[in-house]
């Protein structure tokens, strides 16, 4: 497959314009990506921008930080999911994973995966795996596992680290196959790109789409 196929084209800058998501959803529908992921309050303007094409339409949830109560965060689920949302990428609450509060994360993960099963949407939530150890994130694979999500992520791009090789890989050896693995945070080239997907990564957030698609090239027989 393309690699294109496997990216999610982000434009998550907070001064980001109508001008820039209609340049980032034409960019998307020229080079086939699975998805375009913007603000929460681009998204009519998008669904309308992409129309009926096999683009996904994602946006962002307790973004970028996730400190938000997850009854906000359902409520701002609710509202991308009326004003058009495919897919949602939502922000888990760190600080109460830090603070080994699970019961706070098994209420998030429950209300908000209740959510998007019933309206069939996907849901991929972020675990900022760059501020976790490899044991922490083992510890989300074992707490997410059990909700009917679609994606874990490792990133919002916004900490100091972003995807790696080695998150992705102990992400995809402690999940189920029934949950992918979205990398995101500082993929700027190709060869990073495919590495990441070498590693078990199935989706890609990447506002260097353009840049990564047009440097690509064929390696060891795959187009990815």
């Amino acid at each position: 497959m393309p690699i294109a196929q496997f990216i999610d084209h982000t434009i998550l800058k907070p001064s980001a314009s109508l001008a820039d998501i209609e340049k980032t959803c034409d960019e998307a529908l020229t080079y086939g990506f699975a998805a375009v992921c913007l603000p929460p309050y681009y998204v009519k303007d998008a669904r309308q921008m992409i129309g009926g094409s096999a683009i996904k339409l994602a946006t962002v949830i307790g973004f970028p930080f996730g400190y938000s109560h997850f009854k906000v965060k359902e409520a701002e689920a609710s509202q991308a999911i009326s004003d058009g949302a495919d897919e949602l990428d939502m922000v888990m609450n760190l600080a109460a994973f830090k603070s080994n509060d699970l019961a706070w994360l098994e209420s998030e993960a429950e209300q908000l995966s209740t959510l998007t099963s019933t309206h069939g949407v996907k849901l991929k939530i972020i675990i900022e795996s760059g501020l976790l150890t490899p044991e922490e994130i083992i510890k989300c694979c074992e707490l997410y596992r059990r909700f009917p999500i679609q994606f874990l992520k490792t990133s919002t791009g916004y900490a100091e680290k972003g995807a790696s090789v080695e998150a992705v890989r102990l992400m995809r050896d402690h999940l189920p196959p029934s949950i992918e693995v979205k990398a995101s945070g500082g993929i700027r080239d190709y060869e990073f790109a495919r590495q990441l997907l070498e590693a078990g990564a199935t989706r890609l957030g990447c506002s260097a789409s353009v840049a990564i698609v047009t440097g690509g090239k064929e390696i060891e027989g795959k187009d990815y």
